[in-house]
């Protein structure tokens, strides 16, 4: 992790869950048309139940992991709307950092980002639930730590509309950056 709290060989594990759209036509129908002979009526599945889904390498790479990360994707009955979160042991952390003090991290790195929020520590301890649908329609993401202080444990959790974050989302982002704009 570039702000040097993350060790390159932590065992990083991932659970994501996003709204059936991210899944594609196909999907859609499936979750939209009970009548269908494939129809999905599960509330909430896992998927990628080999844990070699498309997007572990670039979590390895771009977290600059050593140690290849644990990814669990899931699906629940919302069209859209997406939460990530990452547990964190700080005990395993170089330096040992309390929730303050990855807040701060967080807030450093993304200082100036046009999209992404790093919820204030206050705000962000005292809810008691994330609903991934509240950035829907929206460009933005918003960056939380939880957790307990002194309890020795974190859990980032990033809440995001999936819808757009494809590969047409990414290129406005990508011609955004190129363009001296901010992300």
């Amino acid at each position: 992790m570039e702000g040097g709290i993350l060790p390159a060989d932590y065992p990083m594990s991932v659970n994501a869950v996003s709204g059936y759209t991210g899944g594609g036509k196909q999907m859609i129908a499936q979750m939209e048309n009970p009548d269908a002979a494939d129809a999905i009526t599960a509330p909430h599945f896992l998927y990628g139940l080999t844990l070699s889904h498309k997007h572990v390498a670039e979590l390895q790479t771009h977290g600059l992991l050593d140690r290849r990360p644990l990814f669990s994707p899931s699906v629940g009955r919302f069209a859209q709307g997406m939460l990530v979160q990452v547990p964190l042991f700080l005990g395993d952390l170089n330096g040992s950092p309390s929730l303050a003090d990855l807040h701060a991290a967080l807030e450093k790195h993304y200082a100036g980002a046009g999209v992404v929020e790093v919820v204030p520590y206050a705000e962000g301890i005292a809810r008691t639930r994330v609903d991934p649908t509240e950035l829907n329609d929206t460009n933005r993401m918003k960056l939380f730590v939880f957790g307990t202080e002194g309890g020795g444990q974190a859990n980032l959790v990033a809440v995001l509309d999936n819808l757009g974050k494809g590969a047409s989302g990414a290129a406005v982002q990508n011609m955004d950056l190129m363009l001296g704009k901010a992300a």
